[in-house]
């Protein structure tokens, strides 16, 4: 994740945010110096002094496009202006007033290195008209490298969707103030390209969203044992092979004891304990802090014995795959312990069934509603993971590499974040942790890499929080 601020703001949160800093004595002009200029920063390492199109709108977006063109025009770069209209705040008035270079209308051709699109920023809600559409795509297929500033137009901010169609992909978007929610949901953030940061002294926001960020980690004490690293205990079930490598990658992010309890042992590492004891006697050990149940567990009355048993524990529970579409608000009845919830769209979408909840709003809207309705903190994974928990935490994962979208990765997440919540963390951190370790050893391998691979690259990730 770029370095910049944490907070991830909704558009309201963003213009109170805006507001506070106006009313503690710093003008719109500064602010809009201050960002600009920051932005231009990042233009000019993209282009240099190739050829520049700022592409202006009649907001603030548009303002801090006449101070990107203007600091690279004195910087000695190659600049052209193109307004789409006239400015419409007194801001952006200003702004226009000094640039010093020649303002075009929006028929002018242009063409070189680097479009910068700063049309309309954050706070969208209608789509772009034919238009102006037709500007941002014509002025982006003419140069060899797009940016967006704050976020690409026609992209709807706290939502992450598109409001057009075939609108431009860029290579580069960088946020102004704080991140918002479409820096990190599909589809739209698959179109923004590398995400940077420009800070312009932005306060904390009390509630707002997280990003996930490289955790602190330490060794183990010098004089730990296995069981005060915290022992796991792993439910399998029918398919044995998801419950062995979630327990082999639990192995591998800093739990100081995985146990599988499972029907046999055949198959398994030699350094993975397996217990096929009965599971109701085996998970009554009071030395267990976290239990994972669900990779390869199965849907049948067995499985729902096993999934019982599992959150009868007074340990933390992780709950994934089956384990999920058999999960109801019944199953959860009584239980006081933390429990983890990790679906993917699917299983998040018979979540929010067995709840009896709606199903719509953004990624964000239904991850928060699920863990209100559930008590559980819920991991709603895929290439854009939010992580929300039942008092209202949340927290947004950067893009990881998409070479994840493979069979078995989701076992190593959930037996990762089983791993850093049997070590005796918050829950919520815990899944954070995970999360940001699976995404960072997945950055370690190769392309076209399998689930054992993600999990042989764990102990590099894990090294790295150190």
């Amino acid at each position: 994740m770029p370095r910049g601020s944490e907070q991830v703001l909704t558009v309201a949160q963003m213009r109170a945010a805006e507001q506070a800093l106006i009313d503690a004595g710093t003008s719109v002009e500064a602010l809009m110096d201050l960002a600009g200029r920051g932005a231009a920063e990042w233009v000019w390492r993209m282009a240099g002094r190739h050829k520049v199109t700022v592409l202006c709108g009649p907001g603030n977006n548009g303002g801090d496009g006449y101070v990107i063109a203007e600091t690279l025009r004195a910087r000695g770069g190659q600049v052209l202006v193109i307004a789409a209209s006239e400015p419409g705040t007194d801001a952006a008035r200003n702004a226009r007033s000094l640039y010093r270079g020649d303002v075009l209308g929006p028929d002018a051709a242009a063409s070189g290195e680097v479009f910068v699109d700063c049309l309309f920023g954050s706070g969208q809600t209608r789509a772009l008209g034919e238009e102006h559409k037709a500007l941002v795509c014509r002025l982006a297929a003419a140069h060899r490298h797009a940016i967006a500033i704050d976020l690409p137009s026609g992209i709807d901010t706290d939502r992450g969707m598109p409001l057009n169609d075939g609108l431009p992909r860029y290579d580069l978007t960088v946020a102004l103030g704080a991140w918002k929610l479409a820096h990190f949901l599909m589809p739209a953030a698959a179109a923004m390209g590398a995400l940077r940061f420009v800070g312009i002294g932005v306060k904390p926001t009390p509630g707002a969203a997280q990003t996930i960020r490289r955790p602190r980690i330490a060794a183990p004490e010098a004089d730990s044992h296995k069981y005060r690293r915290g022992l796991l205990a792993v439910v399998g079930g029918a398919m044995p092979g998801a419950a062995m490598l979630a327990s082999t990658a639990a192995q591998h992010a800093g739990a100081g004891y995985v146990k599988l309890f499972a029907e046999c042992a055949d198959g398994a590492p030699f350094d993975l304990v397996v217990d096929t004891g009965e599971l109701s006697d085996v998970l009554t050990d009071d030395r267990n802090s976290a239990v994972l149940v669900g990779p390869g567990l199965g849907r049948g009355g067995k499985a729902r014995e096993r999934l019982a048993t599992a959150l009868a524990d007074a340990a933390t529970v992780v709950a994934d795959a089956d384990a999920l579409v058999l999960l109801g608000p019944r199953s959860l009845a009584g239980r006081e312990a933390a429990t983890i919830a990790t679906p993917h769209e699917g299983e998040l979408v018979a979540l929010e069934r067995g709840f009896d909840l709606p199903g719509s709003g953004s990624k964000v809207e239904r991850a928060a509603a699920l863990a209100r309705a559930s008590g559980m903190i819920v991991v709603a994974k895929g290439p854009d993971t939010i992580v929300a928990a039942p008092d209202g935490r949340l927290a947004c994962a950067p893009r990881a590499t998409s070479w994840l979208s493979t069979a078995g990765t989701g076992d190593v997440l959930a037996g990762v974040i089983a791993s850093r919540a049997a070590t005796g963390g918050d829950p919520f951190d815990a899944a954070c942790e995970g999360i940001w370790l699976h995404a960072e050893a997945a950055r370690r391998c190769p392309p076209g890499f399998s689930a054992i691979q993600l999990v042989a690259a764990l102990p590099a990730a894990l090294a790295a929080c150190l």
